[in-house]
């Protein structure tokens, strides 16, 4: 939470919680985390090993009659860590038959400047092997992102009809400054007429779900709080700069 490594619960950590949950007769096992296939990784790949051990402790703890879930909301999977070998895990240990990818938007230069890691093709290649593997698949985009022009969000909408064209649903978002992230400091996101109107059209196909409307209001909410109570010290906030219109 307060830095950029990441801290991960030992296998005999999460083991001895879920012991305690089958005492008390709970049934499912889930996991809070913005890249779950990052578990026990020193680096950017995926260590399945570790991942698989984890897997096969929660599901040996929680026992016949329970479940674990994971890849699924709140443990989305970042895009480029999708492969045949990681979904054959999850299908083995785990009951949930949809996975969240994490895209976040469809230009490459919004990816570029949210230093996301990743970029749109490695989404598609996810989607794809995804439904290959018999999986429901989720996937996240954030309309509103700091900087974000009208060619970016037409990036954004074209990717999401694409994928939704392949089977996947879009999971959508207005772009929120959360305290404690890099663009606290930056505007609440808002989304343009033609955006919604397009957006509400893949939603009454059935293709896309979310709060979008309702985080518009929290986003304008926490844009007025980081200007009343403003961070003390040099703000470490990296915000686009973007050209002004003429």
């Amino acid at each position: 939470m307060f830095s950029a490594k990441f801290r991960h619960r030992s296998v005999e950590n999460v083991r001895w919680h879920v012991d305690r949950m089958r005492e008390f007769g709970k049934r499912d096992v889930r996991f809070i985390t913005p890249t779950s296939l990052s578990y026990g990784a020193d680096g950017e790949e995926p260590n399945l090993a570790a991942v698989e051990e984890l897997l096969a402790s929660c599901k040996e703890g929680i026992g016949p009659d329970g479940r674990v879930f994971f890849g699924s909301f709140p443990s989305e999977i970042r895009p480029e860590h999708m492969s045949v070998d990681a979904l054959r895990l999850v299908k083995r240990y785990c009951a949930n038959d949809n996975l969240i990818v994490g895209a976040q938007s469809g230009s490459e230069e919004v990816l570029d400047r949210a230093k996301r890691g990743h970029d749109v093709e490695s989404v598609r290649r996810a989607v794809r092997l995804g439904i290959a593997e018999g999986f429901r698949i989720n996937v996240d985009m954030i309309f509103g992102m700091p900087g974000e022009g009208p060619e970016d969000v037409e990036a954004s909408m074209r990717l999401a009809e694409e994928l939704a064209g392949l089977g996947a649903r879009i999971h959508s978002h207005v772009f929120m400054p959360l305290p404690g992230t890099p663009w606290r400091d930056a505007p609440a996101g808002d989304v343009d007429p033609e955006t919604i109107r397009a957006v509400s059209r893949l939603a009454q196909q059935g293709a896309l779900y979310g709060h979008w409307q309702k985080q518009r209001e929290h986003a304008s909410r926490l844009a007025a709080a980081a200007q009343e109570y403003p961070r003390p010290g040099r703000s470490r906030t990296l915000l686009p700069q973007v050209d002004p219109a003429p």
